[in-house]
Order: structure tokens, then sequence, then C-alpha cells
């Protein structure tokens, strides 16, 4: 039963990282996880979110430093790694950064995920999800994980705040109006 859309009033966006931000690939070393494939679509996606004031963060069952390094360069504002108990995650997090479940977004894609997907306002998928992390997601993406979907979650939630594209990215060029102009 689908929830009534409230992509509007979300207040902070988290994503899983493997299988969401990443491919789900997992490039293992002698000394653990050496290197994670990210996308830089979805570095744009956190910067889109802060200009328009909305949080940015991970949820993570697995700890890595490329995951730490990378989450610290885009500025998230919620890193939380290591964390196989995702429910009891997401509640902490709610806490400690003063927002409700119901103004929370999650995007995730895999089993493990489904609790938390049903614990906040919008669930996310990517496209290759698992069919039951999909059967449960509010909004499947048609990018798959690991090639943009942060993006598309991004430009989704401001497009439900009523923004064009060219209005999502004017900071960037300066105004919409130069954006739409360099687009026709």
């Amino acid at each position: 039963m689908a929830r009534p859309d409230r992509r509007a009033q979300i207040e902070l966006v988290l994503f899983d990282v493997d299988g969401v931000l990443t491919d789900g690939t997992l490039l293992i070393g002698p000394e653990g996880e050496a290197l994670k494939p990210f996308n830089v679509r979805d570095g744009v996606a956190t910067g889109l979110l802060r200009q328009h004031g909305i949080k940015s963060g991970v949820l993570s069952a697995k700890s890595s430093q490329p995951l730490i390094t990378r989450a610290t360069q885009l500025g998230m504002d919620v890193i939380k790694i290591g964390f196989s108990h995702k429910l009891e995650a997401i509640r902490q997090i709610a806490e400690e950064q003063g927002i409700p479940p119901d103004r929370i977004a999650f995007a995730g894609d895999d089993i493990i995920d489904i609790p938390v997907m049903r614990e906040v306002a919008v669930a996310y998928a990517p496209a290759d999800a698992h069919p039951l992390v999909i059967d449960v997601a509010d909004h499947v993406m048609k990018t798959a994980g690991g090639r943009g979907v942060g993006r598309e979650i991004a430009e989704d939630l401001l497009s439900a705040r009523g923004l064009e594209l060219a209005d999502m990215y004017a900071h960037m060029l300066g105004d919409g109006d130069a954006l739409r102009r360099l687009v026709q």
C-alpha cells in the first residue's frame, strides 16, 4: 500500500553505500577494502541537496576508509557506518539530528535495508535493487546503484518541491535563465 507523498518535506536523505552509491563491487587487498568505486554524479547530488537546505548522509553496515574519505570529502552531515542494525541507527540519527523519521528519506538496495525503508517517510531503491526491496520502496529509480542514483534521488526530491531542473542547478551558473538558454 502506497504511503502519501512526503517528498517535499524531507530534511535529510540517507544513502546505503554498497549497491546504492557504489555498484556493490568490493576491492579487497591484504589490509582490507582498499578501493571503493563512487560515481561523481552522487557528489553533485550532495551539493545540490545542501544548496536547497536538505542534509545528506550515509548509513552503512560496513565501515571502510574509502567510505569515510568520500563522505568527508562531500561534506555529508551524517556518517553512520559499521551498523548492522540499521533500524536502531536510523532512530539514533533522527534523535541526534533533531529530525523525525517522517522527514527522512532513505535509499537502500538489499534485505538489510527493508526495516529502515519502512521507518522513514520516503524509501528509494536503485533500479537493480533486490526484488523484495523494490516491493517496499516508494520510488524505484531508473538508475542502477553506483551509476548516479543519488543524483536522481536529489532531483526527484527537489522536483517534488516544485523546482524545475534549471532552477535546481541555477546556483552553478548564476541563475536559472542562463541555464535554460544553454540547454535550448
